[in-house]
């Protein structure tokens, strides 16, 4: 099959779609922040983290609905591992991150635990619509834990301790211009890689896995990668940790309510082995994430892929 001219232009198009969105979402997430007197790790982690994690929502939430949750279940646990291991491998690279085990102990335990507990919910080879609940139970209880945090904050914290927010209508429409952008640069960009890729001859669930997934993960790369170049490089593995428990917790769980998933343990334990290694791979050491981790990152990201060719 030809290449075709408009897949390559949708990909082209979504390159500056993509730096245009994360920079003004970058903007939108540090000025929410100071509007709501909340730390700005904090709005990374929920509010950032859910609105990036919007394409994989939609992506499962239709498919469920289409009676095919296993294509929600493959997008969610590979953009976790497109999350840690490459967007997180990547970032890295550019120097070491700091990171204090204090500020994210809560949310490394969740991401740590919820593959585990996703590893042994599928040894059936099925996750259930109870199953599906109890994941969406455990996604409600760190949402007020989340909560309880932000209020004792705002408790103890005055107006003159934070940063001028300016207008909060501009921290929202940046917020919302640049979530827009990033989102239709993801649409550009799975649309055209996937044309491409399926020009090259690659099998569909490769493409779900792999391109599918980083499409998706788009959002999470590009706000990541500009946290770091912009001073703010915690806000990044905040997005990125929080992604991964809305996609592990709050989208697999909707769609196994909506429909049971067939979830073959040789499929899916890939994916979950992959993401628990990535996450003990970025626990912090002395207050950070050294380089040579991003190496073992991506080393970690490359054996997925190879994995999944060759499943």
């Amino acid at each position: 099959m030809p290449l075709s001219t408009t897949d390559l232009l949708a990909l082209l198009a979504a390159i500056p779609l993509a730096a245009l969105g994360g920079e003004f979402f970058l903007k939108g997430v540090l000025g929410v922040a100071s509007l709501w007197r909340l730390p700005k790790l904090l709005v990374a982690t929920s509010l950032a983290a859910f609105a990036t994690s919007s394409p994989e929502l939609t992506v499962s939430t239709m498919a469920a609905i289409a009676g095919r949750p296993e294509i929600g279940l493959g997008d969610a646990l590979g953009s976790n591992v497109v999350n840690i291991a490459l967007i997180l491998g990547l970032a890295l690279l550019f120097g070491t991150l700091p990171a204090h085990l204090n500020e994210l102990r809560r949310d490394f335990i969740f991401a740590l635990a919820v593959p585990i507990l996703l590893l042994v919910l599928a040894a059936d080879g099925t996750l259930s619509r109870i199953e599906g609940a109890f994941l969406l139970m455990l996604f409600a209880f760190w949402l007020v834990l989340i909560a309880k945090q932000a209020t004792k904050h705002r408790r103890d914290t005055t107006k003159a301790d934070t940063e001028s927010p300016g207008k909060p209508t501009h921290a929202w429409l940046f917020l919302l211009v640049g979530l827009t952008c990033l989102l239709l640069a993801g649409h550009l960009f799975v649309t055209g890689a996937s044309g491409i890729a399926a020009a090259l001859g690659m099998h569909n669930y490769v493409i779900g896995a792999t391109v599918v997934a980083i499409g998706t993960s788009l959002p999470e790369l590009v706000t990541t990668l500009l946290s770091r170049w912009r001073g703010h490089a915690n806000l990044g593995l905040g997005i990125l940790l929080g992604s991964n428990l809305f996609n592990g917790l709050a989208i697999v769980g909707i769609a196994a309510v909506i429909h049971p998933i067939q979830a073959p343990p040789r499929e899916v334990s890939v994916a979950l082995v992959v993401g628990v290694l990535s996450v003990l791979l970025i626990l912090p050491r002395n207050g950070v994430i050294s380089r040579q981790r991003g190496f073992c990152l991506l080393a970690a990201y490359m054996a997925y892929v190879v994995a999944t060719l060759t499943r």
